[in-house]
């Protein structure tokens, strides 16, 4: 069904109404107003990154007469969030975060449209994972680019994990909700390998961090970070 286009017609705008309808039923609260402030008002765009399991709700606490375009993988699940996001407002790039034809592409649509004023949102460890681990795109957009980073998290008292690779969130309607904005990363045009590394790394902690952040803010056991060398996409027995 969701191969064909009628299928995934459906099924997106099914999506994007529940994604609506549910975070606007849920209570937000913004734990770090200073740093959300500085990314919904910085007056150069952003590269905003969260883990591939906050995917659903990641427009909560944004801005929306700030443009902002969402990096979408061209497999047909990705399509799919694609179609849904577009719905809700937001722009398409697509390409992916990992190494090959379709992240180059990707890296190259992103950085145009930073250049062009508009921020983006990518997951790293998408489309397939490892979970949690950031893939180098994300530095070196930021590093051409000269957009900051800037990590957010989302959470919510009553919640669903889903079982799946990335541990996917899915929030419960008319529950609480918190965000967590992560302070602007900046990187040098010049990095050094080992240098590049570092703020792979840097980039990475932090967006745990405050993932983790989120999670306990409700008492909830924050989400452990695949193996890096763990086989993308793999789901847990």
């Amino acid at each position: 069904m969701l191969r064909s286009e009628t299928g995934s017609a459906v099924v997106s705008w099914v999506l994007a109404k529940f994604i609506w309808l549910t975070a606007r039923s849920i209570r937000w609260q913004m734990a770090t107003p200073a740093f959300h402030a500085k990314a919904t008002k910085l007056n150069q765009p952003i590269i905003a990154v969260f883990w591939h399991s906050r995917i659903i709700q990641m427009g909560a606490g944004w801005r929306e007469s700030k443009p902002i375009a969402m990096l979408q993988s061209p497999h047909p699940d990705g399509k799919l969030i694609a179609r849904a996001i577009q719905r809700l407002g937001y722009q398409t790039i697509w390409g992916s975060s990992t190494k090959g034809k379709g992240g180059a592409a990707g890296l190259r649509n992103m950085i145009k449209a930073l250049r062009g004023g508009m921020s983006v949102g990518i997951t790293p460890d998408g489309p397939r994972g490892p979970r949690m681990r950031l893939s180098v795109g994300v530095v070196a957009m930021a590093r051409l680019s000269g957009a900051p980073v800037m990590p957010v998290a989302w959470n919510v008292k009553h919640r669903k994990v889903l079982r799946t690779w990335d541990r996917m969130l899915l929030a419960r309607p008319f529950s609480r909700g918190v965000v967590f904005w992560g302070e602007p990363i900046y990187v040098p045009k010049t990095l050094t390998p080992e240098e590049f590394e570092g703020y792979r790394l840097m980039i990475e902690t932090r967006l745990t961090e405050i993932t983790d952040q989120a999670d306990l803010h409700f008492g909830h056991q924050p989400t452990t970070p695949a193996e890096p060398a763990e086989e993308p996409g793999k789901r847990d027995r």
